[in-house]
């Protein structure tokens, strides 16, 4: 560029033509124009140079655009153009930049001599093509690709791109000279027909096809799909004659044929196919379909075993168990079960026999065919009837997928062949009184005394069936014959919790007793025998007496299963001026008999914890504090002590905490729980809800998440959400947990349902919360 420079009077005389521009009129030189208003007819300044009207310039350019728009419109052969779309369209014009530009070139260089050195190469001529549509040039793109069909009249693929290119109608054409260049094409006819908009000409098209590639399963199946049932019949048999080898022309015939008209055409199939399985399973689902016995389908699946081993078919177990599966799939058990039956065993070492058939079962469960996983373990068992971890699959696949009658079944069974394994009488006993037939529940218990006269765990559930169906004579009459035939310490214990739950407290102290005698080292008879004097009897200082007595020899007689006791002697002490007004101290007495308690069980975190919430129910919470410091440097791993520490915490330290004990415990269910209250509190209640939920899968025996769980949803949640946490409470049937443990063991509580305890626990919780805020 040349830059000249300008004088100062040029650059003034610019800015005062801009300045008066605004009048319509501006002199070419510089000189302003004088318009004359009565016939609009300008005049020129001094200075003699010609003047121009801007406004004329605008209207000339108008003009201009209209008559070109115009012309588009009108000219035959082109593009008509919408005036009111017409800028819009150019803001989405791509404009290429100088490498793309670039690029392009180079790439039209290399193809050009791509064509030039091999002529006949086709993949040359489309990438040209495409090199071509993409740079816009789509005329010069189909004035390529029509050179390489007369270049490369052979290749179906420059055909193919032809038709691509052009016009549907230009198309037509181009594939008709590609059908007469490459009449065995099936890629064109199909090309062909989807261009055709009635089916009548897409099957026109399709029948040509077929005229020339009679043997072309695709363009049968394109023919096919287009006719109703009874002309798809006609042309499938047709087709089973022209392409015998397609499995799939003979099943869909089949499948279209009568009952009597599908055996004659899979008769026929297997004679042309005789190593293809596909073609004897759906035999075998025929006959199933029509409602003939077990007997013929396992008889056609033998003989399809027995005759592709002998035109030497390799099929493998595992395909065998994927067609039994698929089998079951499609709605026939029977053939399912049939082919386990007959494969199950193929390629399977005796030794291994046992893990592989688990395994395969429980693979089947997982993937939904509770048929195959059926009949894999009953096959199982009939090699391994003495297994008793292959009846408890069995047992454990019905209680989740079978009915009430299969488990019955399935747990006679069981209980037939290991009449002495008890639980499997014990499950069924239950079962049936689940179900509310309690005759039948007590003919259960009857055959398993016959069959184990000593066993404990029949006595005690029999006596249970009779205690909570409101017959405790009958029960009291059970356990005293347990007594006599089948002595031990659970039995004792039992029999002084039915006295005890029927009033009959010196019955049930006379049994304790007796039960020391001979198991002294049991120590849930002396926790029920201090119980009995603390909470059943009179609150007085006799019963006091007799209430230490009981666990003082606890202590003495079970010194390494005694941190229960030791928790209700030290809470007995600070209740003792309940019993005796003129007693004092008794929280010092209750403090000593924990550290006592801590020398002699160290590392202890239950007895840490009661520690620090007997120093917080005496007011004493800085040495509580205290306590809980000293306890968490010896047990720092303790899910109890952590979970304890964040919810007594004060507000401004529990997040820290917590995250303090997630790091320590991260699958600790109390951790978790929690947790999940601090994010209730805070009103986070769907981080709240994902953590109850955690809680919940990690333990759901321990009864004390459940409940925080439901308490959770019935203060925040809606009655879906906390009727769902109920249901699957009740069927996880938890039985631990320190709050869960002491509402459900209570006297009046011994008889109430999982769905009642849970609201129970849920709603002392909520007592607790309260109490809390108030404080």
């Amino acid at each position: 560029d040349v830059f000249t420079p300008l004088t100062d009077t040029l650059l003034a005389d610019r800015s005062k033509i801009n300045a008066d521009a605004t009048a319509g009129t501006v002199s070419l030189s510089g000189n302003a124009q004088v318009m004359d208003a009565a016939d609009g007819t300008a005049t020129t300044a001094p200075g003699g140079a010609t003047s121009v009207r801007l406004s004329g310039l605008a209207e000339a350019r108008g003009t201009v655009l209209g008559m070109s728009l115009d012309k588009m419109d009108s000219v035959t052969g082109q593009t008509v153009v919408d005036p009111k779309g017409y800028l819009t369209s150019l803001s989405s014009v791509k404009v290429a930049t100088e490498a793309e530009i670039g690029d392009i070139n180079k790439a039209r260089l290399l193809l050009k001599s791509v064509r030039d050195t091999n002529p006949k190469h086709g993949p040359g001529w489309i990438a040209a093509a495409r090199v071509e549509e993409a740079a816009g040039k789509t005329h010069q793109a189909r004035k390529l690709i029509q050179e390489g069909c007369e270049s490369c009249p052979d290749n179906e693929d420059v055909w193919l791109e032809a038709a691509r290119l052009h016009p549907p109608e230009i198309s037509k054409t181009i594939l008709a000279a590609a059908v007469r260049h490459i009449p065995t094409s099936v890629k064109i006819f199909l090309r062909a027909a989807d261009l055709e908009h009635t089916d009548a000409a897409k099957k026109a098209v399709l029948r040509k096809a077929l005229e020339a590639n009679p043997t072309s399963v695709t363009l049968w199946k394109a023919a096919i799909e287009l006719e109703d049932a009874n002309d798809a019949r006609i042309l499938l048999g047709v087709a089973v004659e022209k392409v015998p080898h397609s499995v799939e022309m003979w099943l869909a015939l089949a499948r279209l044929e009568t009952h009597e008209n599908a055996r004659k055409v899979l008769n026929q199939a297997r004679k042309a196919l005789p190593a293809d399985r596909s073609i004897w399973i759906a035999a075998a689902k025929l006959e199933e379909g029509q409602g003939i016995g077990s007997d013929l389908v396992e008889k056609i699946v033998d003989k399809a075993v027995r005759s592709l081993a002998k035109h030497e078919a390799v099929v493998s177990r595992a395909q065998w168990l994927k067609d039994a599966e698929n089998a079951e799939m499609s709605g026939a058990p029977l053939t399912a079960a049939a082919i386990v039956k007959h494969t199950i065993g193929i390629g399977v070492d005796p030794e291994d026999r046992l893990r592989t058939w688990a395994d395969d079962a429980a693979g089947s469960k997982e993937h939904g065919a509770i048929s195959t996983a059926r009949a894999i373990l009953a096959h199982a068992l009939s090699a391994f009837p003495s297994k008793r971890s292959l009846w408890m699959q069995a047992v454990e696949l019905e209680r989740s997928n079978g009915t009430k009658q299969s488990l019955d079944e399935v747990l006679a069974a069981a209980s037939e062949r290991l009449p002495r394994v008890e639980i499997f009488w014990l499950v069924r006993a239950k079962e049936r009184w689940m179900a509310g037939n309690v005759e039948g529940a007590r003919e259960v218990l009857t055959e398993a005394f016959a069959a184990n006269p000593d066993s404990e765990q029949v006595w005690l559930a029999a006596a249970k069936l009779e205690w909570e169906t409101g017959e405790p004579e009958r029960a009291r009459v059970l356990l005293q014959r347990a007594r006599e035939r089948a002595p031990s310490a659970r039995v004792y214990m039992k029999s002084a919790l039915l006295e005890r739950e029927n009033k009959h407290y010196n019955d049930a102290l006379n049994l304790i007793e007796e039960g020391i005698l001979k198991y002294s080292n049991f120590p849930k008879l002396y926790m029920m025998g201090g119980q009995i004097c603390s909470e059943d009897l009179a609150r007085d200082k006799q019963n006091l007496e007799l209430a230490r007595k009981f666990y003082q020899r606890g202590l003495q007689s079970c010194p390494s299963d005694s941190v229960t006791l030791w928790i209700l002697a030290s809470r007995l002490e600070e209740q003792a001026g309940e019993f005796d007004s003129s007693l004092r101290g008794g929280v010092t007495k209750a403090r000593s008999l924990l550290e006592l308690s801590r020398l002699k069980n160290p590392k202890n975190p239950e007895l840490w914890v009661e520690a620090i919430r007997l120093e917080r129910r005496a007011g004493n919470d800085k040495l509580a504090v205290t306590l809980m410091a000293r306890a968490l440097q010896e047990c720092p791993t303790s899910g109890l002590l952590l979970a304890e520490n964040i919810s007594t915490a004060p507000r401004v330290e529990q997040k820290s905490k917590s995250a303090d004990a997630i790091k320590k415990c991260p699958d600790d269910p109390r951790v978790i729980a929690a947790v999940a209250s601090l994010f209730a509190s805070e009103r986070k209640h769907e981080k709240a809800r994902k953590w109850f939920e955690r809680a919940v899968v990690l333990d759901p025996d321990l009864g004390d998440s459940w409940a925080r769980y439901y308490a959770f949803e019935s203060e925040s949640g809606s009655t879906v959400q906390k009727e769902r946490v109920k249901e699957r409470c009740i069927a996880a049937e938890p039985k631990h947990g320190e709050l869960w443990c002491s509402v459900m063991k209570q006297m009046e509580n011994r008889q109430i349902s999982i769905g009642d305890g849970l609201e129970l626990v849920a709603k002392k919780i909520q007592e607790q919360k309260e109490l809390a805020t108030v404080g």
